[in-house]
């Protein structure tokens, strides 16, 4: 059986780790450089960095951070925030990472993602999709049936600007067009320690067969042991439980083996 991942995640905004409640009401959790050599140290099966801002300022990743973190790990390493070519996304390679994840430029330009499989292999292409559950009974009932009374919204630009899109079919069409994992961020629960979207995970679990990271709301490790219960996710993100050491990744992963979950210990 294969393992599960958990995976800690460093949002980074002016150079240091930040965390906010659903996109918003962001404050300080440190120096990613040090959070990152103590994840690795603790066991975490992979890091993934963001530079949160990156997008909606139109400018690029910062290279030289990405190498800092990238010189003081041992474990799979992915970079998003600010990669809009395919320049972009070698200088980060270039700078440390093992993976490259795109989301505004993505939905912008599909064909991105089919430029980077080409050139850098599909296993180094994530998508990161930001969701939002819109409050549409018509559109609602095409995606679920019945009365769900909602959709999925995928959302750019740092969760600041809708697009229209429905993140089933946008995660199909990734898949289609290169992608080789799914980075998927519930905006609705991201910040609140309420527990992952199941709904929203298990949807996307079954509308591709690249690996899927669930993303947002993750509150203690029994939220982590939930979501491989109730879906088929392949890895589970988080940031805050390991930002203020209210869990360390260890202890997590002990939490996960007692409840029957697959893991590296």
């Amino acid at each position: 059986m294969l393992t599960k991942r958990v995976i800690p995640c460093l949002d980074v905004k002016d150079g240091r780790v930040v965390k906010g409640l659903r996109f918003v009401a962001i404050k300080d959790a440190g120096d990613p450089v040090e959070l990152a050599k103590r994840y690795a140290e603790e066991g975490a099966d992979e890091l993934i960095f963001l530079d949160i801002t990156a997008s909606e300022e139109r400018r690029e990743t910062i290279k030289s951070l990405v190498s800092g973190v990238a010189g003081v790990l041992d474990i799979p390493f992915t970079v998003g925030g600010g990669i809009s070519t395919l320049q972009d996304a070698r200088q980060v390679l270039l700078s440390g990472a093992d993976k490259v994840a795109v989301n505004t430029a993505a939905v912008k330009n599909p064909g991105l993602i089919t430029e980077m499989m080409g050139l850098f292999g599909r296993q180094c292409v994530v998508v990161a999709v930001d969701a939002k559950r819109n409050y549409d009974a018509a559109a609602g009932k095409n995606v679920f049936g019945g009365d769900a009374g909602f959709w999925f919204e995928v959302f750019v630009y740092g969760g600041k600007e809708g697009t229209g899109i429905d993140a089933i079919e946008w995660v199909k069409e990734a898949q289609r067009m290169g992608a080789g994992e799914i980075l998927l961020t519930s905006i609705d629960r991201d910040g609140t320690g309420d527990g992952y979207d199941t709904l929203l995970t298990r949807e996307v679990v079954r509308s591709v067969s690249i690996p899927v990271i669930a993303s947002g709301g993750c509150g203690d490790a029994s939220h982590m042991a939930d979501i491989f219960r109730d879906s088929d996710v392949d890895a589970a993100l988080a940031a805050s439980i390991f930002h203020y050491e209210r869990q360390g990744v260890r202890g997590v992963k002990q939490v996960l083996k007692e409840r029957g979950v697959p893991v590296r210990l």
